[in-house]
């Protein structure tokens, strides 16, 4: 077109033909198709990657939504998990001070405020002279011995439920000695061993301490009755009708005890019938893993501790000047202790009663010593009960209770 606008400029205008003016119209629109595309192609490529850049933003601040969410539920949740764990440090702190301060109770109400403990610190220092006190270092020696013999005993009953190393069992029976200073009959004792279990063994763990608590109750009543029959033959002007029958039913009771001890698993049928009592039978299962061997040996064990903690008994009361013949003092120790089991008195109560029971059995050996033997049984009971206890409270202010019943970290990362 600039061509013909050029050639009328110099004059030499002249009128194509019509072929040549189709072919040139076809020229001006094919520029102006090309042109168009190119732009339409310019603007729909700066379309696309708008969008594609509003999209990607779009999807950017939906993630950094997305992430907050996230980090706020993670705060909230971590703040949870600090409380939570906050709590069971203060719970943890509330019943080992709620522990120590039973205990420290035990020991005013027994030591410190006794009434004649005064008299009998007298008695102690004035027989610290009398040269026998090689007598008093061997009943200290004695008491690791009756405790080492319990935790093997123990150990022993629970190596089918889980592997307790010695020293770790030994904690857990010194701790339940501790928790037994305040409780009926010695109930802690249980409390204390179940601390050193996993938690879901502590239910078949108490199952098994029961046994070692009726195998020493078997050794206990039926060396009472022993005693018994032997320090009233002694002691006691019977008829021989009389004496014979009670030694008879002594021996009697006796075998009755140690059958039943060494069939403890015929309880279970008995359990299965009773419906408060049937939902726990799984856990008495346990008592199936022990044969009459077995319990025979840990009865051997029982009977070998009930010798030492009688013997540390006689040897007291030879350091506080009681002078009586052996097999009878055993007799007599035997008798005191039959009698005090039959009272369920938490230890610092029973003490008072055992201090009873005591004057009225040595009375019978026409002694006036009453110092000589309140001394030995609190002196038994200080060396063979606190001085364990004490020991013990020091296990169990390092154990974390609330984790040893299950409430530690796993709880912790389950905390809601």
């Amino acid at each position: 077109m600039s061509r013909i606008v050029g050639e009328c400029r110099v004059g030499e205008c002249r009128v194509m033909s019509r072929r040549e003016l189709l072919d040139l119209m076809q020229n001006i629109s094919l520029h102006i198709t090309l042109h168009s595309y190119t732009l339409y192609s310019l603007t729909l490529h700066s379309l696309l990657s708008h969008s594609l850049l509003s999209h990607s933003l779009l999807k950017k601040n939906h993630s950094l939504s997305q992430l907050k969410t996230r980090v706020k539920k993670n705060l909230k949740r971590g703040k949870r998990a600090i409380d939570y764990v906050r709590r069971r440090k203060r719970l943890n702190l509330f019943i080992k001070l709620v522990v120590g301060a039973l205990l420290a109770w035990a020991l005013y109400v027994q030591v410190i405020a006794k009434e004649d403990i005064n008299e009998i610190w007298t008695t102690f220092r004035n027989e610290l002279q009398g040269g026998q006190i090689w007598l008093l270092v061997l009943v200290f020696l004695l008491m690791p011995v009756n405790w080492s013999l319990e935790t093997v005993k123990w150990k022993r009953l629970v190596e089918s439920i889980e592997d307790v190393p010695f020293f770790r069992a030994f904690s857990g029976v010194l701790a339940g000695v501790t928790l037994s200073i305040f409780t009926p009959n010695r109930l802690g004792e249980y409390g204390g061993r179940i601390l050193v279990v996993k938690p879901e063994n502590k239910i078949s763990t108490m199952v098994a301490s029961l046994v070692g608590s009726f195998s020493q109750l078997t050794v206990l009543l039926v060396a009472g009755l022993a005693g018994l029959s032997y320090f009233v033959y002694h002691k006691i002007e019977l008829d021989f009708v009389v004496m014979f029958v009670t030694s008879v039913s002594a021996v009697l009771l006796s075998i009755l005890l140690i059958f039943f001890y060494l069939n403890v698993d015929l309880c279970i049928p008995v359990f299965k019938k009773i419906p408060y009592i049937r939902r726990f039978v799984k856990h008495l299962e346990v008592l199936n893993h022990y044969s009459a061997r077995s319990l025979f040996i840990v009865l051997m064990f029982s009977a070998t501790r009930y010798f030492v903690y009688s013997f540390q008994y006689y040897l007291l009361l030879q350091f506080f000047g009681i002078s009586v013949p052996f097999l009878l003092g055993m007799a007599s120790i035997a008798l005191i202790f039959f009698i005090q089991t039959s009272v369920p008195l938490p230890p610092v109560y029973g003490l008072a009663v055992r201090g009873n029971v005591a004057l009225k059995v040595w009375g019978f050996f026409a002694t006036a010593n009453t110092l000589g033997i309140l001394s030995s049984t609190f002196g038994l009971w200080l060396i063979n009960v606190i001085l364990p206890a004490l020991i013990g409270m020091v296990f169990i202010s390092r154990v974390n209770i609330m984790q040893s019943f299950g409430y530690g970290e796993k709880d912790k990362t389950k905390t809601p």
